[in-house]
């Protein structure tokens, strides 16, 4: 993906995650909050060019990240990049918090392949104009097309009537985090 779009990602998606209880979780809570966040993206797109996708709609409102489990695999670059995450946004104090978190996730995922749904964010600005909603319907339009299982996590509140909307199933609802985190799924 060229700079410059990446660098549109970025901006939607830490605009919109900024205040999500996820995020905020991983991204140590300092007075460098936003350069953190901006890590974290960085990281994501990351992952998401090399083990998914990365798109960004053609009016550049809105955006996507997600990772498909049968591409995810442990590399030199992934290794690299999961420590350069540790040092640059989680902060060594927060690291046993955010892996505790992250393996309890992963316990609740299937075993078998799926599409992870890690990101989609509309720049703030153009939210609630549908633009997200047809993102959405891309991305469902795509796995079934592959016959594919999407699984996806929201700590959103206002999010879980949207993703209930467009058929995806409530799996489960983690409270061990010191928030609601719900996982949805939709084949």
């Amino acid at each position: 993906m060229e700079k410059h779009k990446k660098e549109r990602v970025i901006k939607i998606l830490t605009e919109s995650f900024k205040d999500n209880k996820s995020t905020t979780l991983v991204a140590k809570q300092d007075k460098k909050k936003d350069k953190r966040l901006k890590k974290l993206i960085q990281y994501s797109i990351f992952y998401g060019e090399s083990f998914g996708e990365v798109f960004l709609t053609e009016d550049k409102n809105a955006c996507y990240i997600i990772i498909d489990t049968e591409k995810k695999k442990t590399t030199w670059r992934s290794i690299i990049w999961d420590v350069r995450l540790m040092f640059q946004c989680i902060g060594i104090k927060n690291v046993r918090k955010v892996m505790k978190r992250e393996a309890l996730i992963k316990s609740n995922h299937p075993k078998g392949s799926f599409i992870h749904l890690w990101y989609i964010g509309v720049i703030p600005t153009k939210q609630s104009l549908g633009i997200g909603t047809r993102l959405m319907k891309k991305i469902v339009k795509s796995a079934q097309a592959q016959n594919r299982k999407i699984y996806l996590e929201t700590s959103t509140e206002r999010n879980f009537k949207f993703y209930e909307q467009l058929g995806f199933k409530e799996e489960l609802t983690l409270n061990q985090l010191g928030y609601s985190l719900k996982m949805y799924s939709l084949k």
